[in-house]
Formats: structure tokens, C-alpha cells, sequence
């Protein structure tokens, strides 16, 4: 479990305190049933146990099983290559199913939070912006209200999300929304209320909307999943290369609200001062800019206070006086010889024209971010693997592919999660080789991690799961909760061997020694993680994983290890050594 603790980014803040609890946990619990446990039994059952009528039938199952379980596998280490091809092939399935499953980063959950963002077209003015978003506030209420939640805020400018709008933009807006705890006023999950709020809001013109739930992991809330980053030499190549990925994801329906954060169409109105002339007329350049500056923005001239508050003075033109290019011939300004006032229409020419609103850079190159949302069932790592293939087969070779957001460290995650669990794996081994003083017996005992695997890969198809963050944390615990089931079995093999009992024999009265053990042991485990596999409510979205992994992890190499682990045993350890017990 340590080395969880040690993983970088997001996980290993997530993840470190909990490889450190659950490492510190097995510590003492060893520590406790090395010392207390003997000492309480010699106390507590120091006159004997008397048993029950249930205890009793408990052991005469056991016994029965025990027997049974003997002759099965007396059967089974004739034919061990079969055995061990039969696990071959359980675990190639396992990992085959794997390789099938959608991943993600981590499980959408119903925090009881949902963002609204409201992008207008560039250069729309404040005041369309709050028009439309009384409306998205009106069909907001009517479609949760009553019952379900109120609304927190409903803010224009600067309230997009993810690459719309944002930096106090005017053209922005965002409606957060606050919803009552999922199973006491609230029945309804927040995800069916997202789908009936974006078929509505879809309808209304004139704006694009994005409904998110709120981010787990360390993520903002509302921001787009799917950030794909596009770096180039030039912003024209970038744009040529943008709209063939946005065309071709905008083809695939898993894929909502398709967007990137490069928009040419802002309008801008260039003002091109007639210097000869304004020489000739005797008009500064400074005084012409000072006045478009005062007349159509705004500029503080001086403060006030009042009732003890300090306020701005600001110089602006009317805003009837200031709505089109003709209101300049209305504005004049002074000459510098005799005072005179000259229209300032005669001074300047002016050229409407687009261009964009920001100029991005990623990783110091020039880049545009194409960024989208997911459809319900559809996860990050379908998308990401839709637009990979989209890059390979329609962009040149000097275009640069990343990731951003939850997009870059879905992908850190998962490279460093398989790490992990290759280290785990190899810690396992080598401390198992130091104690067994062997490199047989700890590979015999690893053999039942693959199947462990497996178990967890059938489990998460049978709950329609996804691979994400948590199920493969829970994948990195079945790693030492499948080798104890091998430990108890070859270590006591090992102790019968030292004691001159023939191979063979040893196997098998080792195999049905620790078969309760074995049994006991496993079902706590999976019995202990019942309420992780059929959780509900909050968070229960990213608890189901681990209770998947785990339960079925272990069922399936609890009964795979009892035949294999003997099996690899007979074939692999007949002339191994054995520590002096």
C-alpha cells in the first residue's frame, strides 16, 4: 500500500494519506495479533471452549468441505499444466475485459451543485447578456423548483466556464445552482435534472450554455471535461487545423457543446488617425485620443465622498451618443491655434473588422484548446481516444498534441497508476523472496494477482463500470489482499516439508490446513466490502468501483487460489529451498 502515498499530481494528495493509514493499519493489527491476540486466548480460554450447536455444525461443514476440497485437488495436481492453462486463460479474459471497459479519470458524482455557463456572441454588451439570463434564471426555477434545490448565483460578466468567456468578459454570464440532499427533499438525481434543463435551454437563440456538475478531485466545477490542446508555428495553421478536429467532433454524439478558446469575430473598430490633416488644423494627436478615450469609454477625472465613502467621477459619453460609427461626426475637438472646434469625423477613418478576443499559448507555443462536454454514458477516455485518432489521421506532423484540465491529468493518473501497481507487485515479490529466502515460492504466490485482476475486470463489466481513478486504486489493494491467500498455503507447505513429509503429501495436507484460514480471511474481505458495492447517495458513484474491484477481485482468486497456487507449487517448487522453520 505504500507506495500509493508516493504517486504524484492529484492522486498522491488524494491518495497519500490513505497508503499511510492503511500501511499503519496492517502494522498494528500484526502487532496486536502477534502479542495480545495470543495472550488474551491463553486468559479467556484457559479452561477450554465449549461448543455450541452451531458451532459444531459450522465445524462438520468445514470438515465435509475439507474432504471434498482434498479429493478435488488430489484430482486436479495430476493434471497441474491444465490447471495452470485454465488460469492462463481466466486471466487473459480478466485483462482482455479490461482493455474493453471506458475509462475516465474519476466517476461523475452528485454533489448536489450544478453550473450553468452562458456565453453571447463577442462583443455583446452587458445588457444582452442579463436579458438572456432572466430567461436561463425563469426556466431554471420552473424545472427545479419546487423541491429540489435554489439558486445561489446568477451573475453576468466574466461567469463562463472552461474556455467561454471568463476574465470578467461581459458577454458571459453563470447561474449556480444548489441542490437539496440526494435521497431526503430531493428523489431526482442531478444528472436527469442536467438533461431536462439542456433540452430547454438549448432553444433559446442568441447564446451557447453549458450545464456541468460540480468537479471532484481537485476540479472546478463547470469546466468542460474533454481539453484538447492544438499547438502550431502560426495562429492560421492552427485555425485550419481547429475547425477539422471541431468538424469531426462535432460528428461524434458523445460529444456536447463542442467549442475552442480561439474566436475571430470579436468586432473591433479601428480608428485611423489623418495625421497631415491634424497638423494642418492644429489638433494634438494626444487631444484626438483623449477624446475618443473620454466620449466613447470612460475615463476617471476625479472622487468624491460621500457619507463618509469615497467614489469615482467618471467622463463618459451619453449612451445614445456613442451607439454607432456615425455618432463621431457629433464630437468634436479643439484646435491648439485660435481654439476653434473641428468635427473629429474629419481626423479619422475608420474600418470594422474581426479579430480575437485572446491570444493563447500553451507549453510556449501558440496553441488553440478544443474543449466539450461528455454525453451521459459517454466517458473522457472514448473522447480523448476519438480525437487522438483524429489528429493521427487528418493533422500534418508539425501540429503538437496536449491535454489540458481534466483532460491532462486523467492521463498523468493513469500512467502513474500503472506504475504504481508494477511496483507494488515488485515490492511484493522482493520482500516475499527475502523472507522465503527463494525466488520460486514468491513467484508461485503471484500467480494469484493476475486472477485477482481478472475478478476485478468481471466485476466492473457486471456493474457497468468504468476504469477511473478509484477502481484502479482498488486494483493496487487486490495486490496484497490476493498474495495472503498464496502465503498461507506455501509457507505451511514449506514447515510440512522441513518436517520430512513427502512433496506431494505436503501440498496437499498444506492446501487443506489452510483452507478455513483461506476462506475465513477472503469472505471478511468481501463481506467487509458489501457496503462499498451497493452504496448509495452521495458519493456512492466512486465508492462502487472499489467495492467492485475488491469483491469480485477476491471471490474470483479466493477459489482459483486454492487449485492454481498448489498447482504452479507442484510444478515450480519440487526442488526449491525452504527456510528452517
Amino acid at each position: 500500500f505504500l507506495p500509493i502515498s508516493f504517486m504524484p499530481g492529484n492522486v498522491g494528495r488524494l491518495f497519500g494519506e490513505f497508503g499511510i493509514a492503511v500501511a499503519s493499519a496492517i502494522f498494528f493489527s500484526s502487532l496486536v495479533a502477534l502479542t495480545l491476540t495470543p495472550m488474551m486466548a491463553s486468559k479467556l480460554f484457559a479452561k477450554g471452549i465449549q461448543r455450541g450447536r452451531f458451532s459444531a455444525w459450522v465445524d462438520r461443514m468445514f470438515t465435509a468441505l475439507s474432504n471434498g476440497y482434498q479429493r478435488t485437488l488430489r484430482a486436479s495436481l495430476r493434471h497441474s499444466w491444465a490447471v495452470l492453462c485454465v488460469a492462463l486463460l481466466v486471466s487473459l479474459g480478466g485483462f482482455w475485459l479490461l482493455s474493453r471497459l471506458p475509462s475516465e479519470y474519476s466517476p461523475v458524482e452528485d454533489r448536489g451543485a450544478i453550473f450553468v455557463g452562458v456565453t453571447a456572441p463577442e462583443g455583446a454588451s452587458l445588457q444582452y447578456t442579463e436579458r438572456y439570463l432572466d430567461q436561463v434564471e425563469k426556466i431554471v426555477n420552473e424545472e427545479v423548483r419546487p423541491g429540489l434545490g435554489k439558486l445561489l448565483v446568477v451573475r453576468a460578466g466574466g461567469g463562463g466556464f472552461g474556455n467561454y468567456g471568463g476574465g470578467g468578459a461581459v458577454n458571459s454570464g453563470r447561474v449556480i445552482l444548489r441542490l437539496y440532499p440526494l435521497g431526503t427533499e430531493r428523489k431526482e438525481r442531478a444528472q436527469l435534472i442536467i438533461e431536462r434543463l439542456r433540452g430547454k435551454l438549448a432553444k433559446l437563440p442568441g447564446i451557447r450554455t453549458t450545464i456541468q456538475q460540480t468537479g471532484g478531485l481537485g476540479n472546478r466545477g463547470g469546466g468542460q471535461a474533454v481539453q484538447f490542446v492544438i499547438g502550431g508555428p502560426t495562429y492560421d495553421d492552427l485555425v485550419r487545423w481547429r475547425d477539422i478536429v471541431i468538424a469531426r467532433a462535432r460528428e461524434n454524439p458523445g460529444l456536447i457543446n463542442v467549442d475552442s478558446n480561439y474566436d475571430a469575430r470579436k468586432p473591433q473598430l479601428k480608428v485611423e488617425v489623418d495625421r497631415a490633416r491634424a497638423a494642418d488644423l492644429g489638433v494634438p494627436l494626444d487631444t484626438v485620443g483623449r477624446t475618443l478615450e473620454t466620449m466613447l469609454g470612460a475615463r476617471k477625472v476625479t472622487t468624491y465622498v460621500e457619507r463618509g465613502e469615497e467614489y469615482y467621477v467618471m467622463l463618459q459619453a451619453k449612451a445614445e451618443d456613442r451607439a454607432t460609427p456615425s455618432d463621431l461626426d457629433n464630437i468634436y475637438v479643439r484646435q491648439s491655434r485660435g481654439g476653434g472646434l473641428v468635427p473629429l469625423a474629419n481626423l479619422v477613418k475608420l474600418r470594422e473588422e474581426g479579430g480575437p478576443s485572446r491570444l493563447n499559448r500553451f507549453n510556449r507555443l501558440r496553441s488553440i484548446t478544443v474543449s466539450a462536454g461528455l454525453a451521459n454514458g459517454y466517458t473522457l477516455g472514448e473522447a480523448l481516444k476519438y480525437l487522438q485518432e483524429v489528429a493521427r489521421k487528418e493533422l500534418p506532423a508539425e501540429a503538437q498534441i496536449d491535454y489540458d484540465g481534466q483532460s491532462r491529468e486523467f492521463r498523468k493518473a493513469g500512467s502513474a497508476l500503472y506504475m504504481t501497481f508494477l511496483l507494488a507487485i515488485c515490492i511484493v515479490y522482493l520482500v516475499l523472496a527475502a523472507q522465503f529466502e527463494s525466488f520460486r515460492h514468491p513467484a508461485v504466490i503471484i500467480t494469484t494477482v493476475p486472477l485477482a485482476v481478472a475478478g476485478a475486470g468481471f466485476g466492473l463489466w457486471w456493474q457497468g463500470g468504468t476504469l477511473n481513478l478509484f477502481s484502479q486504486i482498488g486494483a493496487v489493494m487486490l495486490v496484497g489482499l490476493a498474495a495472503k491467500n498464496g502465503i498461507l498455503i506455501v509457507e505451511f507447505a514449506n514447515q510440512l516439508r522441513d518436517r520430512g513429509i513427502e512433496f506431494k503429501d505436503a501440498i496437499l495436507q498444506a492446501a487443506a490446513t489452510r483452507l478455513r484460514p483461506v476462506l475465513m480471511t477472503s469472505l471478511c474481505s468481501v463481506f467487509g466490502s458489501f457496503p462499498l458495492l451497493f452504496a448509495t447517495g452521495a458519493g456512492a458513484e466512486s465508492r462502487k468501483p472499489i467495492g467492485a474491484v475488491i469483491v469480485f477481485g477476491v471471490s474470483l482468486s479466493m477459489v482459483m487460489t486454492l487449485y492454481v497456487v498448489p498447482a504452479a507449487y507442484s510444478m515450480f517448487a519440487r526442488g526449491s529451498h525452504s527456510p528452517q522453520y
